[in-house]
């Protein structure tokens, strides 16, 4: 029987926010010059205020937000845009990772999932526009669930929707926190820096060849 094998998004899946600093990418690194937003204030007026709070668990739509909160941060032009501006430079893909998905999923005895911290537009980016959509099985994240990882709501929501497992399920993050949270709910989790987390694992190991 296959068995399921989830990975995280950013920091795993996409090049970007890392749980290990030394590993991040910024995606605001031109953001001021861009659109006259200040990341800094970006991060902490409306990342770690009403975009974690509400948006984040699907209680509000990001571009309702960002309507909010981007006048008061000296933006002028459109929510829209921002958005736009945001998915498309939060997006670099962890190509190395995703030829070892690819084997995976030709070796015939995987199911792959993906578990995030997500709100709709960009998990709906990352599955249509990105083509995660046609690797993975199902993408379960934060504002689809209603929690973040790691309540162990989430993990029991894609037990739920997986149905039962000959093997428990094995996934992939690079937060520490809810590495613990994953193997508190009675997951095998790998905490994951670079490919080679993934690539050596036994089990894998062993799908590659």
């Amino acid at each position: 029987m296959s068995r399921a094998v989830i990975f995280d998004v950013d920091g795993v899946l996409i090049h970007g926010y890392h749980a290990n600093p030394a590993r991040v990418r910024a995606w605001d690194a031109t953001l001021l010059a861009d659109t006259g937003v200040d990341p800094e204030r970006f991060r902490q007026e409306f990342i770690f205020g009403l975009f974690m709070r509400k948006v984040m668990i699907g209680q509000m739509a990001l571009i309702d937000a960002l309507e909010r909160r981007l006048p008061g941060l000296g933006y002028k032009g459109s929510p829209m845009a921002f958005a736009q501006y945001w998915l498309s430079h939060d997006s670099v893909l962890n190509e190395e990772l995703l030829v070892v998905v690819r084997k995976l999923k030709q070796s015939g005895d995987c199911r792959l999932y993906i578990a995030t911290n997500q709100e709709h537009l960009r998990a709906n980016w990352l599955w249509g526009h990105l083509g995660l959509g046609e690797l993975f099985e199902d993408m379960f994240y934060a504002a689809r669930i209603g929690v973040q990882k790691p309540d162990p709501k989430f993990f029991a929501f894609i037990e739920h929707r997986i149905g039962p497992q000959t093997e428990t399920p094995l996934f992939f993050d690079d937060s520490p926190k809810v590495i613990a949270g994953a193997r508190k709910y009675g997951w095998e989790a790998v905490q994951f820096e670079t490919v080679e987390d993934c690539t050596s694992h036994p089990w894998i190991q062993q799908r590659l060849g």
